[in-house]
Protein backbone atom coordinates (compact mmCIF):
# COMPACT_ATOMS: atom_id res chain seq x y z
CA UNK A 1 0.00 0.00 0.00
CA UNK A 2 1.23 3.48 -0.89
CA UNK A 3 0.77 5.90 1.96
CA UNK A 4 -1.20 9.00 0.92
CA UNK A 5 -1.67 11.93 3.32
CA UNK A 6 -3.15 15.35 2.84
CA UNK A 7 -3.20 18.82 4.32
CA UNK A 8 -6.62 20.38 3.89
CA UNK A 9 -6.81 23.96 5.18
CA UNK A 10 -9.80 26.27 4.87
CA UNK A 11 -8.71 29.54 3.18
CA UNK A 12 -10.47 31.84 5.61
CA UNK A 13 -7.23 33.25 7.06
CA UNK A 14 -3.49 32.78 7.25
CA UNK A 15 -1.60 29.51 7.69
CA UNK A 16 -1.47 29.56 11.49
CA UNK A 17 1.14 27.74 13.53
CA UNK A 18 -1.13 24.81 14.42
CA UNK A 19 -1.98 24.26 10.77
CA UNK A 20 1.71 24.43 9.86
CA UNK A 21 2.47 21.66 12.34
CA UNK A 22 -0.37 19.52 10.95
CA UNK A 23 1.02 20.02 7.44
CA UNK A 24 4.52 19.12 8.67
CA UNK A 25 3.38 15.89 10.33
CA UNK A 26 1.48 14.84 7.20
CA UNK A 27 4.47 15.72 5.01
CA UNK A 28 6.95 13.84 7.20
CA UNK A 29 4.73 10.76 7.49
CA UNK A 30 4.35 10.55 3.71
CA UNK A 31 8.06 11.15 3.07
CA UNK A 32 9.07 8.64 5.77
CA UNK A 33 6.97 5.92 4.12
CA UNK A 34 7.92 6.86 0.56
CA UNK A 35 4.36 7.94 -0.05
CA UNK A 36 2.40 10.89 -1.40
CA UNK A 37 1.55 14.20 0.29
CA UNK A 38 -1.34 16.17 -1.21
CA UNK A 39 -2.76 19.64 -0.71
CA UNK A 40 -6.49 20.32 -0.77
CA UNK A 41 -7.92 23.80 -0.29
CA UNK A 42 -11.29 23.42 1.43
CA UNK A 43 -12.98 26.51 0.00
CA UNK A 44 -16.61 25.45 0.33
CA UNK A 45 -17.33 28.45 2.57
CA UNK A 46 -17.58 30.92 -0.30
CA UNK A 47 -18.31 33.94 1.87
CA UNK A 48 -15.19 33.57 4.02
CA UNK A 49 -12.75 31.99 1.55
CA UNK A 50 -10.42 34.48 -0.11
CA UNK A 51 -7.70 34.35 -2.73
CA UNK A 52 -5.47 36.26 -0.33
CA UNK A 53 -5.78 33.46 2.21
CA UNK A 54 -5.12 30.81 -0.44
CA UNK A 55 -1.96 32.65 -1.49
CA UNK A 56 -0.85 32.98 2.15
CA UNK A 57 -1.31 29.25 2.75
CA UNK A 58 0.60 28.26 -0.38
CA UNK A 59 3.38 30.79 0.27
CA UNK A 60 3.66 29.62 3.87
CA UNK A 61 3.99 25.96 2.88
CA UNK A 62 6.60 26.79 0.25
CA UNK A 63 8.59 28.91 2.70
CA UNK A 64 8.55 26.03 5.22
CA UNK A 65 9.84 23.71 2.50
CA UNK A 66 6.77 21.46 2.54
CA UNK A 67 6.35 20.50 -1.09
CA UNK A 68 3.26 18.59 -2.14
CA UNK A 69 2.68 16.05 -4.89
CA UNK A 70 0.29 16.43 -7.81
CA UNK A 71 -1.87 19.48 -8.42
CA UNK A 72 -3.61 21.39 -5.68
CA UNK A 73 -7.23 20.29 -5.26
CA UNK A 74 -9.93 22.92 -4.67
CA UNK A 75 -12.90 21.48 -2.85
CA UNK A 76 -15.55 23.85 -4.20
CA UNK A 77 -14.80 22.78 -7.78
CA UNK A 78 -15.78 19.23 -6.82
CA UNK A 79 -19.28 20.16 -5.58
CA UNK A 80 -21.02 18.20 -8.40
CA UNK A 81 -19.17 15.06 -7.32
CA UNK A 82 -20.18 15.60 -3.69
CA UNK A 83 -23.82 15.98 -4.74
CA UNK A 84 -23.55 12.86 -6.90
CA UNK A 85 -22.53 10.77 -3.88
CA UNK A 86 -25.39 12.17 -1.81
CA UNK A 87 -27.84 11.25 -4.57
CA UNK A 88 -26.41 7.74 -4.66
CA UNK A 89 -27.01 7.45 -0.93
CA UNK A 90 -30.60 8.57 -1.48
CA UNK A 91 -31.09 5.82 -4.06
CA UNK A 92 -29.69 3.22 -1.69
CA UNK A 93 -31.93 4.37 1.16
CA UNK A 94 -28.90 5.53 3.16
CA UNK A 95 -30.07 9.15 3.09
CA UNK A 96 -33.41 10.96 2.90
CA UNK A 97 -35.05 14.28 2.09
CA UNK A 98 -35.80 16.37 5.15
CA UNK A 99 -38.45 19.10 4.93
CA UNK A 100 -38.08 20.44 8.45
CA UNK A 101 -38.65 24.20 8.40
CA UNK A 102 -36.26 26.76 9.95
CA UNK A 103 -38.94 27.49 12.55
CA UNK A 104 -39.11 23.83 13.55
CA UNK A 105 -35.32 23.65 13.83
CA UNK A 106 -35.32 26.71 16.09
CA UNK A 107 -37.90 25.03 18.29
CA UNK A 108 -35.58 22.01 18.59
CA UNK A 109 -32.68 24.29 19.55
CA UNK A 110 -34.77 26.08 22.17
CA UNK A 111 -35.90 22.78 23.67
CA UNK A 112 -32.29 21.51 23.77
CA UNK A 113 -31.11 24.72 25.46
CA UNK A 114 -33.88 24.48 28.02
CA UNK A 115 -32.90 20.89 28.79
CA UNK A 116 -29.19 21.77 28.90
CA UNK A 117 -28.43 19.38 26.08
CA UNK A 118 -26.70 19.81 22.70
CA UNK A 119 -28.91 20.36 19.69
CA UNK A 120 -29.86 17.12 17.92
CA UNK A 121 -32.18 16.79 14.97
CA UNK A 122 -35.06 14.55 16.03
CA UNK A 123 -35.34 12.56 12.81
CA UNK A 124 -38.94 13.55 12.08
CA UNK A 125 -38.54 13.07 8.31
CA UNK A 126 -36.35 9.99 8.53
CA UNK A 127 -39.09 7.50 7.64
CA UNK A 128 -41.81 9.88 6.50
CA UNK A 129 -43.28 9.81 3.01
CA UNK A 130 -42.04 12.79 0.92
CA UNK A 131 -45.61 13.11 -0.31
CA UNK A 132 -46.36 14.73 3.04
CA UNK A 133 -43.87 17.51 2.29
CA UNK A 134 -45.18 21.02 3.00
CA UNK A 135 -45.62 23.38 0.08
CA UNK A 136 -42.71 25.74 -0.70
CA UNK A 137 -40.11 24.09 1.56
CA UNK A 138 -36.92 23.05 -0.21
CA UNK A 139 -35.55 19.93 1.44
CA UNK A 140 -32.07 19.16 2.66
CA UNK A 141 -30.57 15.71 2.25
CA UNK A 142 -29.70 14.00 5.53
CA UNK A 143 -27.69 10.89 6.24
CA UNK A 144 -29.73 8.04 7.69
CA UNK A 145 -27.31 7.36 10.52
CA UNK A 146 -27.50 4.24 12.71
CA UNK A 147 -29.48 4.86 15.89
CA UNK A 148 -28.23 1.89 17.93
CA UNK A 149 -24.80 0.57 18.80
CA UNK A 150 -21.55 2.52 18.71
CA UNK A 151 -19.27 4.19 16.23
CA UNK A 152 -15.66 3.31 17.00
CA UNK A 153 -12.50 5.11 15.90
CA UNK A 154 -9.25 3.18 16.09
CA UNK A 155 -7.04 6.22 16.36
CA UNK A 156 -3.27 5.99 15.83
CA UNK A 157 -2.66 8.60 18.54
CA UNK A 158 -5.70 8.61 20.82
CA UNK A 159 -6.24 4.85 20.82
CA UNK A 160 -9.73 3.36 20.62
CA UNK A 161 -12.43 6.01 20.99
CA UNK A 162 -16.14 5.21 21.07
CA UNK A 163 -19.38 7.14 20.91
CA UNK A 164 -22.93 5.85 21.27
CA UNK A 165 -24.83 6.32 18.00
CA UNK A 166 -27.82 7.64 19.89
CA UNK A 167 -25.71 10.73 20.66
CA UNK A 168 -25.31 11.48 16.94
CA UNK A 169 -28.08 12.79 14.74
CA UNK A 170 -28.71 12.57 11.01
CA UNK A 171 -26.23 15.08 9.61
CA UNK A 172 -27.02 17.21 6.56
CA UNK A 173 -25.24 16.14 3.38
CA UNK A 174 -26.77 18.64 0.96
CA UNK A 175 -28.28 21.97 1.92
CA UNK A 176 -31.65 23.08 0.61
CA UNK A 177 -29.94 24.93 -2.28
CA UNK A 178 -28.21 21.72 -3.33
CA UNK A 179 -24.73 22.66 -2.11
CA UNK A 180 -22.79 20.04 -0.13
CA UNK A 181 -21.80 20.51 3.48
CA UNK A 182 -18.18 20.58 4.56
CA UNK A 183 -18.54 17.36 6.58
CA UNK A 184 -19.79 15.46 3.55
CA UNK A 185 -17.32 16.99 1.09
CA UNK A 186 -14.33 16.01 3.21
CA UNK A 187 -15.23 12.33 3.12
CA UNK A 188 -15.86 12.24 -0.63
CA UNK A 189 -12.61 14.08 -1.33
CA UNK A 190 -10.54 11.87 0.98
CA UNK A 191 -12.00 8.76 -0.68
CA UNK A 192 -11.52 10.00 -4.23
CA UNK A 193 -7.97 11.22 -3.50
CA UNK A 194 -7.03 7.82 -2.09
CA UNK A 195 -6.11 9.20 1.32
CA UNK A 196 -4.82 6.35 3.48
CA UNK A 197 -4.04 8.34 6.63
CA UNK A 198 -5.96 11.34 7.95
CA UNK A 199 -3.62 13.20 10.33
CA UNK A 200 -5.23 16.28 11.88
CA UNK A 201 -5.88 18.11 15.14
CA UNK A 202 -7.87 16.37 17.85
CA UNK A 203 -10.50 19.11 17.62
CA UNK A 204 -11.71 17.16 14.56
CA UNK A 205 -12.26 13.93 16.52
CA UNK A 206 -15.97 14.56 16.99
CA UNK A 207 -16.29 15.13 13.23
CA UNK A 208 -14.68 11.76 12.60
CA UNK A 209 -17.53 9.81 14.21
CA UNK A 210 -19.99 11.39 11.77
CA UNK A 211 -17.67 11.07 8.81
CA UNK A 212 -17.10 7.38 9.50
CA UNK A 213 -20.82 6.83 9.04
CA UNK A 214 -20.61 8.22 5.51
CA UNK A 215 -17.77 5.81 4.68
CA UNK A 216 -19.80 2.95 6.08
CA UNK A 217 -22.98 3.97 4.24
CA UNK A 218 -21.05 4.01 0.94
CA UNK A 219 -19.16 0.82 1.70
CA UNK A 220 -15.83 2.60 1.27
CA UNK A 221 -12.56 1.49 2.84
CA UNK A 222 -11.72 3.54 5.91
CA UNK A 223 -8.48 5.51 6.14
CA UNK A 224 -6.40 5.35 9.30
CA UNK A 225 -7.04 8.30 11.60
CA UNK A 226 -4.52 10.08 13.80
CA UNK A 227 -5.75 13.03 15.85
CA UNK A 228 -2.85 15.01 17.27
CA UNK A 229 -3.25 17.14 20.42
CA UNK A 230 -3.54 20.87 19.95
CA UNK A 231 -0.85 23.40 20.81
CA UNK A 232 -1.41 25.40 23.98
CA UNK A 233 0.20 28.56 25.27
CA UNK A 234 2.88 28.53 28.00
CA UNK A 235 0.12 28.96 30.59
CA UNK A 236 -1.69 25.84 29.41
CA UNK A 237 -4.58 27.76 27.90
CA UNK A 238 -5.71 27.33 24.32
CA UNK A 239 -3.23 28.94 21.97
CA UNK A 240 -4.18 32.49 21.06
CA UNK A 241 -2.52 35.44 19.34
CA UNK A 242 -0.94 36.56 22.60
CA UNK A 243 0.78 33.15 22.84
CA UNK A 244 1.96 32.99 19.25
CA UNK A 245 -1.04 31.80 17.23
CA UNK A 246 0.12 33.88 14.31
CA UNK A 247 0.43 33.25 10.62
CA UNK A 248 3.58 31.59 9.32
CA UNK A 249 4.39 34.82 7.48
CA UNK A 250 4.57 36.59 10.85
CA UNK A 251 7.31 34.21 12.00
CA UNK A 252 9.16 34.84 8.76
CA UNK A 253 8.89 38.60 9.34
CA UNK A 254 10.08 38.19 12.93
CA UNK A 255 13.24 36.63 11.58
CA UNK A 256 12.86 32.90 12.12
CA UNK A 257 14.46 30.50 9.65
CA UNK A 258 12.20 27.90 8.03
CA UNK A 259 14.46 25.03 9.09
CA UNK A 260 14.37 26.25 12.70
CA UNK A 261 10.58 26.59 12.70
CA UNK A 262 10.25 23.11 11.16
CA UNK A 263 12.49 21.67 13.86
CA UNK A 264 10.56 23.48 16.59
CA UNK A 265 7.14 22.41 15.31
CA UNK A 266 8.37 18.84 14.99
CA UNK A 267 9.22 18.79 18.69
CA UNK A 268 5.78 20.18 19.64
CA UNK A 269 4.05 16.91 20.37
CA UNK A 270 6.55 14.45 18.87
CA UNK A 271 9.80 13.19 20.28
CA UNK A 272 12.77 11.00 19.46
CA UNK A 273 14.59 10.27 22.70
CA UNK A 274 16.34 13.35 24.01
CA UNK A 275 17.10 14.77 20.56
CA UNK A 276 16.32 18.48 20.21
CA UNK A 277 18.26 19.50 17.10
CA UNK A 278 16.83 17.36 14.31
CA UNK A 279 17.71 17.91 10.67
CA UNK A 280 15.12 17.46 7.94
CA UNK A 281 16.83 14.28 6.76
CA UNK A 282 16.75 12.85 10.29
CA UNK A 283 13.13 13.91 10.75
CA UNK A 284 12.10 12.05 7.59
CA UNK A 285 14.05 8.99 8.71
CA UNK A 286 12.69 8.96 12.26
CA UNK A 287 9.14 10.31 12.05
CA UNK A 288 6.22 8.01 12.70
CA UNK A 289 2.95 8.31 14.54
CA UNK A 290 4.05 6.23 17.53
CA UNK A 291 6.21 9.18 18.61
CA UNK A 292 3.23 11.54 18.88
CA UNK A 293 2.08 12.11 22.46
CA UNK A 294 -1.51 12.47 23.65
CA UNK A 295 -0.99 15.53 25.84
CA UNK A 296 -1.20 19.06 24.42
CA UNK A 297 2.18 20.70 23.81
CA UNK A 298 3.05 24.19 25.00
CA UNK A 299 4.37 26.92 22.75
CA UNK A 300 7.53 28.54 24.11
CA UNK A 301 9.11 31.50 22.30
CA UNK A 302 12.31 31.21 24.37
CA UNK A 303 12.89 27.67 23.09
CA UNK A 304 12.13 28.76 19.54
CA UNK A 305 14.60 31.64 19.88
CA UNK A 306 17.35 29.35 21.13
CA UNK A 307 16.70 26.85 18.37
CA UNK A 308 16.69 29.60 15.75
CA UNK A 309 19.97 30.92 17.13
CA UNK A 310 21.50 27.49 16.57
CA UNK A 311 20.38 27.43 12.95
CA UNK A 312 21.61 30.99 12.42
CA UNK A 313 25.08 29.99 13.57
CA UNK A 314 25.02 27.04 11.18
CA UNK A 315 23.80 29.06 8.18
CA UNK A 316 26.09 30.20 5.37
CA UNK A 317 27.38 33.74 5.80
CA UNK A 318 26.63 34.76 2.22
CA UNK A 319 23.04 33.59 2.49
CA UNK A 320 22.52 35.43 5.76
CA UNK A 321 24.15 38.55 4.35
CA UNK A 322 21.68 38.54 1.45
CA UNK A 323 18.72 38.24 3.83
CA UNK A 324 20.11 40.95 6.12
CA UNK A 325 20.75 43.24 3.14
CA UNK A 326 17.13 42.77 2.07
CA UNK A 327 15.89 43.63 5.55
CA UNK A 328 18.13 46.70 5.68
CA UNK A 329 17.06 47.87 2.23
CA UNK A 330 20.48 47.53 0.55
CA UNK A 331 19.93 44.32 -1.41
CA UNK A 332 21.81 44.48 -4.69
CA UNK A 333 24.59 46.72 -3.36
CA UNK A 334 27.51 44.35 -3.95
CA UNK A 335 29.98 46.28 -1.80
CA UNK A 336 27.68 46.39 1.23
CA UNK A 337 26.57 42.79 0.83
CA UNK A 338 30.22 41.75 0.69
CA UNK A 339 30.91 43.76 3.85
CA UNK A 340 27.95 42.16 5.63
CA UNK A 341 29.13 38.69 4.59
CA UNK A 342 32.62 39.44 5.89
CA UNK A 343 31.21 40.53 9.26
CA UNK A 344 28.59 37.80 9.56
CA UNK A 345 30.65 35.39 11.66
CA UNK A 346 30.92 37.92 14.48
CA UNK A 347 27.31 39.04 14.11
CA UNK A 348 25.47 35.73 13.98
CA UNK A 349 27.11 34.45 17.16
CA UNK A 350 25.18 37.14 19.06
CA UNK A 351 21.75 36.93 17.42
CA UNK A 352 18.68 34.72 17.87
CA UNK A 353 16.63 35.95 14.89
CA UNK A 354 17.22 37.50 11.48
CA UNK A 355 15.56 40.67 12.74
CA UNK A 356 18.02 40.89 15.61
CA UNK A 357 20.85 40.03 13.23
CA UNK A 358 19.84 42.84 10.87
CA UNK A 359 19.54 45.32 13.74
CA UNK A 360 23.01 44.38 14.97
CA UNK A 361 24.47 44.62 11.46
CA UNK A 362 23.00 48.01 10.66
CA UNK A 363 26.17 49.93 11.59
CA UNK A 364 28.04 48.20 8.75
CA UNK A 365 25.86 49.81 6.08
CA UNK A 366 25.35 53.28 7.56
CA UNK A 367 26.45 56.24 5.51
CA UNK A 368 28.98 58.66 6.97
CA UNK A 369 28.99 60.57 9.16
CA UNK A 370 27.46 58.25 11.78
CA UNK A 371 25.23 59.69 14.47
CA UNK A 372 26.27 58.03 17.75
CA UNK A 373 23.60 57.18 20.28
CA UNK A 374 23.65 58.79 23.73
CA UNK A 375 25.75 56.06 25.35
CA UNK A 376 28.28 56.11 22.52
CA UNK A 377 28.49 59.91 22.62
CA UNK A 378 29.55 59.68 26.25
CA UNK A 379 32.62 57.71 25.10
CA UNK A 380 33.60 60.48 22.69
CA UNK A 381 34.38 63.18 25.24
CA UNK A 382 37.47 65.38 24.87
CA UNK A 383 39.89 63.01 26.61
CA UNK A 384 38.68 60.04 24.60
CA UNK A 385 38.99 62.01 21.37
CA UNK A 386 42.64 62.74 22.19
CA UNK A 387 43.22 59.02 22.55
CA UNK A 388 41.38 58.42 19.29
CA UNK A 389 43.47 61.08 17.54
CA UNK A 390 46.67 59.45 18.70
CA UNK A 391 45.47 56.03 17.56
CA UNK A 392 44.50 57.52 14.21
CA UNK A 393 48.12 58.45 13.65
CA UNK A 394 49.24 54.90 14.37
CA UNK A 395 46.58 53.39 12.09
CA UNK A 396 47.63 55.64 9.23
CA UNK A 397 50.89 53.70 9.14
CA UNK A 398 51.68 50.89 6.73
CA UNK A 399 50.80 47.88 8.96
CA UNK A 400 48.66 45.10 7.48
CA UNK A 401 44.89 45.48 7.95
CA UNK A 402 43.76 42.37 9.78
CA UNK A 403 42.18 41.98 13.17
CA UNK A 404 45.19 40.38 14.85
CA UNK A 405 47.67 43.02 13.72
CA UNK A 406 45.25 45.86 14.44
CA UNK A 407 44.74 44.62 17.99
CA UNK A 408 48.50 44.33 18.47
CA UNK A 409 48.95 47.92 17.25
CA UNK A 410 46.23 49.17 19.63
CA UNK A 411 47.77 47.31 22.57
CA UNK A 412 51.17 48.76 21.84
CA UNK A 413 49.65 52.24 21.58
CA UNK A 414 47.83 51.80 24.90
CA UNK A 415 50.95 50.55 26.70
CA UNK A 416 53.12 53.37 25.32
CA UNK A 417 50.57 55.91 26.59
CA UNK A 418 50.07 54.27 29.97
CA UNK A 419 46.37 53.54 29.48
CA UNK A 420 44.25 50.40 29.41
CA UNK A 421 43.18 48.78 26.15
CA UNK A 422 39.53 49.48 27.06
CA UNK A 423 40.26 53.21 27.02
CA UNK A 424 41.25 52.79 23.41
CA UNK A 425 38.63 50.24 22.36
CA UNK A 426 35.54 52.03 23.68
CA UNK A 427 35.96 55.37 21.89
CA UNK A 428 37.03 53.40 18.84
CA UNK A 429 33.81 51.34 19.01
CA UNK A 430 31.71 54.47 19.49
CA UNK A 431 33.32 56.11 16.46
CA UNK A 432 33.06 53.08 14.18
CA UNK A 433 29.60 51.76 15.13
CA UNK A 434 27.79 54.67 16.80
CA UNK A 435 27.01 52.32 19.72
CA UNK A 436 28.67 50.79 22.76
CA UNK A 437 28.15 47.14 21.82
CA UNK A 438 29.32 45.34 18.70
CA UNK A 439 31.31 42.32 17.58
CA UNK A 440 35.01 42.46 18.58
CA UNK A 441 36.11 45.93 17.48
CA UNK A 442 39.28 44.82 15.72
CA UNK A 443 37.20 42.37 13.69
CA UNK A 444 34.90 45.30 12.85
CA UNK A 445 37.92 47.33 11.66
CA UNK A 446 39.04 44.51 9.42
CA UNK A 447 35.55 44.18 7.92
CA UNK A 448 35.13 47.93 7.37
CA UNK A 449 38.53 48.19 5.73
CA UNK A 450 41.23 50.82 6.10
CA UNK A 451 39.52 53.64 4.18
CA UNK A 452 36.10 53.34 5.88
CA UNK A 453 37.63 52.90 9.34
CA UNK A 454 39.86 55.95 9.06
CA UNK A 455 37.00 57.96 7.55
CA UNK A 456 34.69 57.15 10.47
CA UNK A 457 37.41 58.06 12.96
CA UNK A 458 37.95 61.36 11.15
CA UNK A 459 34.20 62.05 11.32
CA UNK A 460 34.20 61.45 15.08
CA UNK A 461 37.19 63.75 15.54
CA UNK A 462 35.59 66.46 13.43
CA UNK A 463 32.32 66.15 15.32
CA UNK A 464 34.05 66.51 18.64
Amino acid sequence: MTVVTRFAPSPTGFLHIGGARTALFNWLFARHHGGVFRLRIEDTDRQRSTQQAIDAIIDGLKWLGLDWDDETIFQFARAPRHAEVAMEMLKQGKAYYCYTTPEELEQMRAAARAAGKPMRYDGRWRDRDPKDAPQGVKPVVRLKAPTAGETVVQDKVQGEVRVANEQLDDMVLLRSDGTPTYMHSVVVDDHDMGITHVIRGDDHLTNTFRQLQIYQAMGWELPAFAHIPLIHGPDGAKLSKRHGALGVEAYRDMGYLPEALRNYLLRLGWGHGDDEIISTAQAIEWFDLDGVGRAPSRFDFAKLDNLNGHYLRQAEDASLAGEVARRLGVAGDAQLEQRLAAGMAGLKARAKTLKELADNARFYILKRPLVPDDKARAHLAATALQVLKGLRGVLAGPQSWNGTDLEAAAREFAESNGIKLGQVAQPLRAALTGATTSPPIFEVMQVLGREETLGRIDDALAGG
